[in-house]
């Protein structure tokens, strides 16, 4: 008995080291709180990092890859994230509502939007989109805290 104490005793610092480096390979993707009536009824509120995102419903979409690090918003543009979704799909979200409703979305524009607010929009062509003006849905959240 107290040798398996003992080398119990010896583990518990690679243990507590093991413990300690989890966080460093598993981050959390960034919360953005729905504030548009669009965002709150279509998709809740979403958790999305440079890989995918996530609904508040559970669905998600992945990312394959960054296409662009700037896009065009009411012909101005601006710094972005243009990511190209891995299995283009139109999930169905809160209350039956689809992310595009007009095909399958097939790339995901972040950029921000104001003063901590971000603007997340939806395509469904098959080149990467240049503008705001190419989107089939918009969607407004406030920033990560």
């Amino acid at each position: 008995m107290f040798t398996n104490l003992r080398h119990l005793f010896r583990s518990l610092p690679a243990l507590a080291l093991a413990l300690v480096a989890i966080p460093a390979f598993a981050q959390e993707a960034d919360r953005y709180t729905a504030v548009s009536n669009t965002a709150m009824s279509v998709t809740g509120d979403v958790w999305m990092d440079d890989f995918s995102i996530r609904f508040e419903s559970g669905e998600s979409l992945a990312f394959s890859d960054l296409v662009a690090d700037n896009f065009r918003v009411d012909g101005k543009r601006v710094p972005a994230s243009v990511y190209r979704v891995e299995d283009p799909a139109d999930p169905e979200l809160e209350n039956g509502n689809q992310l595009c409703g007009a095909g399958d979305v097939t790339y995901v524009a972040n950029w921000a939007a104001g003063d901590g607010m971000s603007a997340i929009a939806v395509f469904t062509g098959k080149r990467p989109p240049k503008s705001s003006d190419e989107m089939c849905a918009l969607y407004t959240y406030e920033d990560p805290q």
